[in-house]
């Protein structure tokens, strides 16, 4: 891939992805508000314990070979075709361990109709399982228009399931129902769009060398996880649930902001970096321009929601919402180093690296329990704080390794980020001030 053709694919591969994000996320927004007209909180509840375990069980489906195919050098048709039949086969067996261990999680919680409700969403597994080589080989071919029209349709097909079933009462199984079907149509829709097939070959060679390399993927996967959901069970165990509520909502719309761009680019990023993994110069410069233009569009947006966190509570969530600005604020702050961690990581991912992968996500996480065991007994405001100091801790760890791999230091990185990040602080206090005074004046208005 010449320099000139593989600008213009990462342009276009960044068009259409984030074309694919936002459109699905508006989607799934508006089908969220009909949904919560129309279902009862308590099948929310019962939806997000499932999810954590077929999440879970998921990452071992999707986080390993399909960045092992993306990364490999000359991956073939024998690579991609042994994948996708290990992919069935185990997640086949995943989906027996659900459905024998899905009677004992609905006596644990106490909710009728989770043991059910669990094992049909658990046929999201081996849906899985075919879509995440189908997403490896669009991510590999930067073949991103065709994964925006397959998401889409999939998206669209499912809201409207969803609706249909929630209108006609069937409460739990209306969320089961939209987000199976989310994947089914998506899966289906890219089968079609894309020419890859599958031929009757498997390799233990290829195995062997591509689980060499994924197999640190998926256990940083799990770690990063499992890490995630620890924040909401401490605060949820030694706090009140309101306190949960308002330390998750306020991290809820930064992080939708940062998922949807930084997915964007990362998922573009990889394959692109992978593609010239051998040419550290072209490496460095791509990650560089990556730093600078993911920040250059994350600090205004991270840094103007900060400013106007208060009037923007108050008006989409209302006034009994508004204990959830300091998490939000400090959530938006912590969020302004991902475009640095994540361009860090996709890096060393793309040279082969995922032993340090690995090795990077257990500091990381490592140096967050510290923290959270720290700060707990201070308040949850401390263990949001907290949160923030272990991205900034987490930013400085991920950048280590490119000093000696790119030659691109921690230093120069925040020298590139640094002109938004002082643009986007002048706009906010801007902002902060013009709607203080606003307020302070016009108190009615």
């Amino acid at each position: 891939m010449d320099s000139s053709s593989g600008k213009k694919k990462v342009v276009s591969g960044m068009f259409w992805k984030f074309g694919e994000r936002f459109c699905a996320q508006f989607v799934t927004l508006v089908v969220s508000i009909i949904l919560a007209r129309l279902l009862d909180p308590d099948h929310y509840g019962a939806v997000a314990i499932i999810l954590v375990f077929i999440n879970l069980a998921n990452v071992f489906v999707t986080e390993s070979f399909s960045a092992a195919l993306i990364q490999k050098k000359n991956a073939d048709q024998v690579d991609f075709s042994t994948i996708f039949y290990f992919n069935i086969v185990f997640s086949l067996a995943l989906y027996g361990i659900v459905y024998v261990t899905a009677p004992w999680i609905e006596t644990f919680y106490g909710m009728p109709e989770l043991c059910r409700a669990m094992r049909i969403l658990a046929l999201k597994l081996p849906i899985s399982a075919i879509y995440s080589v189908q997403q490896a080989y669009v991510s590999r071919n930067m073949l991103f228009k065709k994964f925006f029209f397959a998401t889409i349709i999939g998206t669209a097909l499912s809201a409207a399931v969803g609706i249909v079933m929630a209108y006609k009462g069937y409460g739990v199984y209306a969320l089961v129902g939209q987000y199976l079907t989310n994947s089914l149509i998506g899966t289906v829709a890219l089968w079609f769009a894309v020419r890859w097939r599958p031929v009757w070959a498997f390799s233990f060679t290829s195995f062997k060398s591509l689980f060499s390399y994924g197999w640190k993927i998926l256990v940083s996967s799990l770690i990063r996880t499992l890490y995630d959901d620890i924040y909401s069970l401490v605060i949820g165990k030694k706090y009140t649930s309101e306190d949960l509520a308002f330390y998750t909502k306020g991290k809820h719309y930064p992080h939708l902001i940062i998922t949807n761009v930084n997915t964007t680019i990362s998922s573009v990023m990889f394959p692109a970096l992978s593609k010239i993994q051998d040419d550290k110069e072209r490496l460095c410069s791509m990650m560089r321009r990556s730093i600078k233009t993911s920040s250059y569009i994350l600090c205004p947006l991270m840094i103007g929601m900060a400013a106007v966190a208060k009037p923007l509570v108050s008006l989409v969530l209302t006034d009994k919402w508004l204990p959830c600005v300091p998490f939000l604020q400090i959530a938006c702050f912590a969020f302004l180093l991902q475009p640095m961690q994540s361009a860090n990581l996709q890096a060393i991912k793309a040279v082969g690296r995922s032993d340090l992968v690995l090795k990077l996500e257990m500091v990381k996480r490592i140096v967050g329990i510290v923290i959270l065991i720290i700060t707990v007994q201070f308040g949850v405001t401390a263990i949001a704080l907290g949160s923030a100091l272990t991205a900034v801790i987490a930013s400085i760890v991920n950048a280590i390794p490119n000093r000696k791999l790119l030659g691109y230091k921690y230093s120069e990185q925040i020298f590139d980020m640094l002109p938004n990040f002082l643009l986007a602080v002048v706009m906010g206090v801007v902002v902060y001030l013009v709607g203080y005074i606003k307020m302070s004046a016009f108190p009615l208005l």
